[in-house]
């Protein structure tokens, strides 16, 4: 049986250079994302991460007895500017949910599956502003989100650690794309990292030796 992987926010920059490594691993994707945009002969679906029926209803289709899945990489996420004075209610709320429920309903529609498996993994996308204060500071909202996301690993890790079930979390620094380019012109991006960088962080925790790590944190920072 062929090995599976879900992978959500599959066609973003990020997302589309993990699904292409992990594609000519030979895993099985299953991939959740807008549109196939810079993924091929992936069969794509379009859910809505922020709405937890619609998660249910998807992760019960794709885990059938006729399915490996063994694990979930949650791309999918946000960022957004504003400092202490300018965070409000709707900015808390959009990063809430972009960065952190999108990945906690697919973690708790899959923990039931990865239980019966008697084993399964998250990988989840932290960042430098989800624990470090002086990188929240410009972007409030963005940094209260991912410091759920951080703790939303400790959670699984603590309840799976009998169980089989791990998280890691990946913490890029600056990733070089196009939109991040266009948006700081006067950055240096060698001191960036790469989406291929970060995949190759990702797949790494998928290999034997990376599911020995316990409660892993990568931070691939480069020189940023």
């Amino acid at each position: 049986m062929t090995k599976s992987i879900l992978i959500t926010g599959a066609s973003g920059n990020l997302g589309s250079a993990v699904t292409r490594l992990l594609q000519r691993d030979g895993y099985h994707i299953l991939a959740i994302a807008r549109d196939n945009a810079g993924i091929e002969n992936i069969e794509v679906a379009s859910v809505d991460l922020t709405d937890e029926a619609a998660v249910q209803t998807y992760i019960q289709s794709i885990t059938t007895n006729e399915m490996d899945l063994q694990a979930a990489i949650l791309l999918v996420g946000g960022f957004a500017l504003g400092d202490l004075h300018q965070t409000d209610a709707a900015s808390l709320e959009k990063m809430y949910r972009l960065n952190f429920t999108t990945s906690y309903f697919v973690v708790r529609a899959l923990l039931p599956y990865f239980e019966q498996r008697g084993r399964g993994q998250f990988i989840l996308i932290g960042s430098r502003a989800g624990f470090q204060a002086k990188d929240a500071m410009p972007a409030v909202a963005y940094g209260l989100s991912k410091s759920l996301v951080m703790y939303l690993a400790e959670l699984i890790n603590t309840y799976g650690q009998e169980k089989g079930i791990s998280a890691s979390v990946v913490v890029p620094s600056t990733i070089d794309t196009p939109q991040n380019r266009s948006a700081m012109p006067h950055a240096d991006p060698s001191k960036w990292v790469s989406p291929e960088t970060v995949a190759e962080s990702i797949r790494f925790l998928l290999t034997d030796a990376g599911q020995q790590l316990r409660e892993p944190v990568l931070k691939v920072y480069n020189k940023a």
